[in-house]
């Protein structure tokens, strides 16, 4: 079975966290390391992918300098999100030439593992057609959002655990004007780890792979 390397970065801002996922890409390419996840929570940001239209963010660089909200231009798909305290945000490094050459079929999984995920908690999400991610009855609960280099991915999924939802009222979150929703706000209160520990076991089962940590300051 392949091997997944698991790292539990804890709250990391998100430049340091980017820089990490080019640097770790980089070394995937060349064969370095084996597929790795990277589970991390980001201080409050804005990240404006590819395809980010400038309207959707609704208050000016000032305003989110004084709110102390950082904010990124970066390379993944999709439009403007959020990520802080409270989320859990997942960045799968994988060589999709080891599982399969198919950009829509990496993304299903990835929903695929966050359904599961929530399904274990009493949370049953679902798919909406033509909008990436995950939803609930009461809001979008998963941003999703890759960028894939060589078949090399990086960026991922933004899990709302207990986040703080009144600040996407500085967006519009992906572009779309619907509400966001958190395991929290739909009554689940459950443990950051017991999130990991989840999220890391269903990663496993999708995308067939054999988990273990890395090993401290590798």
């Amino acid at each position: 079975m392949r091997k997944l390397e698991v790292r539990e970065l804890g709250r990391l801002p998100y430049g340091e966290a980017w820089a990490l996922q080019k640097e770790l890409a980089e070394q995937r390419k060349q064969g370095l390391i084996p597929d790795q996840l990277l589970l991390v929570e980001h201080p409050h940001v804005l990240t404006m992918g590819r395809n980010a239209h400038e309207q959707n963010l609704l208050v000016g660089r000032s305003r989110l300098a004084e709110l102390g909200i950082e904010y990124f231009e970066i390379d993944r798909g999709g439009d403007v999100t959020y990520h802080g305290p409270g989320q859990v945000v997942g960045y799968p490094i994988l060589d999709l030439r080891e599982w399969k050459r198919d950009v829509v079929a990496y993304l299903r999984a990835l929903e695929e593992v966050i359904l599961a995920t929530l399904r274990r908690f009493g949370i049953e999400g679902h798919r909406d057609a033509g909008a990436t991610g995950v939803w609930t009855p009461e809001g979008k609960i998963c941003a999703m959002g890759v960028h894939i280099s060589r078949w090399v991915t990086t960026h991922g999924f933004a899990l709302n655990w207990t986040t703080d939802l009144s600040y996407f009222q500085h967006i519009v979150p992906c572009g779309l004007m619907r509400p966001v929703a958190s395991m929290e706000s739909l009554g689940v209160r459950v443990e950051r780890e017991a999130v990991h520990r989840a999220i890391v076991e269903e990663f496993a089962r999708v995308f067939e792979y054999e988990p273990a940590h890395a090993a401290a300051g590798a």
